[in-house]
């Protein structure tokens, strides 16, 4: 079958796009940004590309167009197949029915951690031999891939609450029908689609209810927002973790090694490089829904030991002059306070240099900016970049709403003067926290280069 995939390049997309040429399909796909790294890879996979949406594409004649939800009404090829009345489904739709079935589907949904989360999982199950199939909307270098198809009886999904596509407003994840469903945590989000958080507790009743009984349902404690929705009707088996659950983590040692308790009895103790409170529950979800699967707390624990992380999650892209830029792609309040709180763990009393990008759809809406200087508190200095206009343009004015932080916050719309600030400001020992959902323009290969530069005089912020 010939499979023409509209939005190709997303994450989503272009993992569906490899599971389908794995799975024997011919697949061609278009965006509007054909671009690296998704376009490296699938061209490697003899994946054809198309830049753009022109209605000429339907000369392509492929059996069926599988639509990403970056379409809208209006794009000339959307408009093409609707009015020649061609074939078309979502990618969600296509992969509950064509790649899932048959499967034990292990899906990781919540607010945050979900690609970690999925990451962990699958390097879990890898690990103990399964060498399962997966679908997640990151790369973790341990897995080296996003997407992986075979013959594995387990699947594991990132399970995204964004809706399906334009003329499927449902939720991804109801369309994976998992016997493992993890819900990591859930607040408001995704402005653009949600008027509010009870919007978003009905697509995850939606989700627990399609659940068998003799599945597992993997949940917090102490999260009010998910216990509301567990009891508007659960009918499978519930395990939780965290503080007084039945999966424990420990204190951290210094080198951020916790104990596992399960059942209240030491499990044993995860010994790994990553950071933050947040990790060790993404930690504990993981070996619960593991369990599940079939892996014992000792082995998912040793193989955590062994888990490397995952690209954009609090990554070290290089040091200069003892000037260390990580990238991170937190972009939600709560995101970016746990990880500000990782990383100054880590690096104790040394300066933190926190440069935001609000690129999400309700970051730029402006839903959730009263929140940021809280959630930057930690930081010793806060940039922030935005847009005045184009697709990014913030709609809401960030030096004003950084106000509550002082002298300590300046706002931005120029990227190559913000590099020549932070090359200006960064000093030896200094740690430079970059944090977007985007590419944001390249900033981390261009700081880097700017601070092994000769220095330069320093610009000034658009506003502060």
């Amino acid at each position: 079958m010939h499979l023409h995939i509209l939005g190709i390049c997303g994450t989503f997309m272009g993992g569906l796009a490899l599971i389908a040429r794995a799975a024997g399909h011919k697949v061609t796909g278009c965006d509007a940004g054909v671009y690296p790294p998704m376009s490296t890879q699938l061209a490697e996979q003899g994946i054809d590309l198309v830049e753009g949406y022109g209605a000429d594409q339907t000369t392509l004649r492929p059996d069926l167009y599988v639509v990403g939800n970056v379409v809208s009404r209006g794009n000339p090829l959307m408009e093409a197949i609707l009015d020649q009345g061609l074939p078309y489904v979502s990618g969600p739709q296509w992969l509950g029915e064509h790649v899932l079935p048959g499967r034990h589907v292990l899906a990781v949904a919540g607010t945050h951690g979900k690609t970690t989360t999925s990451s962990m999982l699958a390097w879990i199950l890898q690990q103990a031999g399964m060498r399962p199939d997966f679908l997640i909307g990151g790369i973790a270098p341990d897995l080296e891939v996003s997407a992986r198809y075979g013959d594995a009886r387990h699947f594991v999904i990132e399970a995204d609450e964004y809706d399906t596509a334009f003329f499927d407003k449902r939720s991804k994840f109801v369309h994976y029908r998992p016997r493992t469903a993890v819900l990591n945590n859930l607040e408001y989000d995704h402005a653009d689609i949600f008027p509010d958080l009870a919007a978003i507790q009905t697509q995850f009743h939606h989700l627990v209810r399609i659940v068998p009984r003799s599945g597992r349902i993997v949940v917090p404690t102490h999260a009010p927002a998910l216990q509301e929705v567990l009891e508007r009707g659960c009918w499978s088996e519930t395990v939780d973790f965290g503080a007084d659950g039945y999966w424990q983590a420990g204190e951290p040692a210094a080198d951020d090694s916790f104990e596992v308790l399960r059942a209240g009895k030491p499990a044993g103790t995860v010994r790994w490089r990553l950071a933050g409170a947040h990790n060790r529950a993404n930690a504990l979800a993981a070996l619960a829904a593991a369990e599940h699967a079939g892996v014992p707390a000792e082995a998912g624990i040793a193989a955590l030991t062994a888990f490397g992380g995952v690209k954009r999650r609090l990554e070290l892209r290089g040091t200069v002059r003892g000037i260390s830029v990580y990238d991170d792609f937190a972009h939600h309040p709560t995101a970016i306070a746990t990880t500000l709180a990782g990383l100054r763990r880590r690096v104790g009393q040394a300066r933190i240099l926190a440069v935001l990008e609000p690129r999400s759809n309700t970051m730029k809406l402006g839903a959730m900016a009263a929140r940021l200087p809280e959630a930057l508190e930690a930081a010793d200095r806060v940039y922030c970049y935005g847009e005045r206009s184009g697709k990014h343009a913030l709609g809401w004015d960030p030096a004003a709403v950084l106000a509550p932080l002082g002298e300590r916050a300046s706002a931005w719309d120029d990227l190559p003067a913000l590099v020549a600030r932070l090359a200006a400001d960064a000093r030896a020992g200094d740690h430079v926290l970059i944090m977007s959902n985007g590419g944001f323009g390249g900033i981390h290969g261009k700081l880097l280069e700017a601070l092994a530069a000769p220095a330069a005089a320093p610009a000034s912020p658009a506003a502060s």
